[in-house]
């Protein structure tokens, strides 16, 4: 996944850059200290206690990062932007996926975007940097208008950074044609059963298949067996969990799954999970919103729901993140770019993120709105949300990151003992951090 590829390349470039960029900040310049604690040289930041906050008088333009597929929402909150500013609104074309990789680099240079897209879970990577604002001024209503999961997962160490702006998680798409009497099993007792009757791996016929040998997909088995990755809600790094009696217990059941779902790990990826459900050789396909319209235009009879119950009785857990608009730290116009990721974010636009591309709020009341709540699929993805987990936004994720495909490979492919297995990644994980931290 490229929000993996993100953190694990940025973990050398954190090391490096935030060394530099200490060192040529002696300028007489307001030291101000971000959210990791590390100082952050800034002269345009300082804590806003104004009953109204407007753009610095020099603003002409604002550059802000997104990507080209959703550029349309840009240029619309743009060309409100402009109207009640008279600030005109620069689109470039910078993924979430990579921008705060560019931003590390670029912010410090003077040449980084004033407000960019990103993803929450390198949060602690940008944070460790040094390379973006808190959300000051509008925390207050930015906090109380949007889902509890997506502010928590903004918040480090008590300082909210990012304006959400939606949210996205997994959950279990099935084709009622045949599935039992069109409904999917609710329990994985009844998915097993199934599997047994349905799979004909001769014929590429399988009940069920997600990405097994990634720990995004695969993660929904350890958390509904109570198993963490780091402790204090994914803050304390040196608790690590991975290796816990709960992780064991829940690696032990996603070890035993390889019987309804007999293949290689590498052998599943999301183009082949596609095209088997497309052709009607899957029944059941862990997959996220995005793919919603391809499986209703693909299917007749396309469903979704949220994932079986395991056989300890508790519900799957599946990760979720939070896009969210940022502040760059080193941005000459800090009010007005505020401003500008305020308004991008606010109820109004999230729901047109919603209308033009399918993207679920963070706004609670936008999240209410009829057109999302009489959507079975937009409904069901937030339900689900309200039962996710959001991914981890430590810089030291990397560790895992980086040692998670050949773990579950060992796992899965040649059914090693869990606590076996366990336990030398935990050792594998401790060592990477040590080294990142030194």
């Amino acid at each position: 996944m490229n929000k993996k590829n993100v953190l694990i390349v940025l973990v050398a470039m954190i090391m490096m850059l935030t060394s530099a960029a200490c060192s040529s900040k002696n300028d007489g310049k307001t030291a101000t200290e971000n959210a990791s604690g590390a100082k952050t040289d800034n002269a345009s930041y300082s804590p806003l206690d104004e009953e109204e906050l407007l753009p610095e008088p020099d603003t002409k333009e604002l550059t802000v990062w997104s990507t080209e597929a959703e550029r349309a929402l840009v240029d619309e909150a743009g060309k409100a932007f402009k109207e009640k500013y008279g600030i005109s609104i620069k689109f470039a074309e910078v993924g979430p996926d990579r921008s705060f990789d560019q931003m590390v680099t670029e912010g410090p240079a003077g040449v980084g975007a004033d407000v960019f897209l990103g993803v929450h879970n390198q949060l602690g990577i940008g944070t460790t940097a040094g390379v973006i604002l808190p959300n000051d001024f509008h925390e207050e209503e930015t906090r109380a208008s949007n889902n509890p999961i997506a502010i928590d997962a903004l918040t480090m160490d008590g300082l909210l950074y990012g304006y959400p702006l939606s949210i996205e998680t997994i959950g279990l798409y099935y084709n009622k044609d045949l599935v039992p009497n069109g409904e999917a099993p609710k329990s994985w007792t009844d998915v097993i059963a199934f599997a047994k009757e349905f799979n004909d791996p001769a014929a590429q016929k399988y009940a069920y298949m997600w990405q097994m040998g990634d720990l995004y997909w695969t993660w929904p088995f350890f958390s509904g067996y109570d198993a963490y990755i780091f402790g204090n809600n994914g803050n304390d790094i040196n608790d690590i969990g991975l290796n816990s009696d709960a992780a064991i217990e829940a690696a032990k059941f996603y070890q035993s799954l390889k019987e309804i779902l007999p293949l290689a790990t590498v052998d599943v990826t999301a183009d082949i999970r596609t095209s088997l459900f497309a052709s009607g050789k899957l029944a059941m396909n862990v997959s996220d919103a995005r793919q919603a319209n391809e499986f209703k235009h693909d299917l007749k009879n396309v469903g979704l729901m949220e994932f079986p119950v395991l056989p300890n009785g508790k519900a799957m857990k599946p990760f979720s993140s939070i896009k969210a608009f940022f502040i760059n730290a080193n941005t000459k116009y800090p009010n007005a770019s505020r401003l500008f990721a305020h308004l991008i974010t606010s109820e109004e636009f999230q729901m047109r993120n919603f209308e033009l591309f399918g993207n679920l709020p963070s706004n609670t009341a936008a999240a209410s709105n009829e057109k999302i709540t009489s959507d079975e699929f937009s409904a069901t993805f937030m339900k689900i949300f309200a039962n996710s987990i959001p991914m981890p936004k430590a810089a030291e994720m990397a560790a895992l990151w980086n040692t998670q495909q050949a773990t579950f490979g060992i796992l899965w492919d040649h059914q090693t003992d869990a606590k076996t297995v366990l336990d030398d990644w935990v050792v594998k994980i401790k060592d990477a951090i040590s080294v990142m931290n030194k």
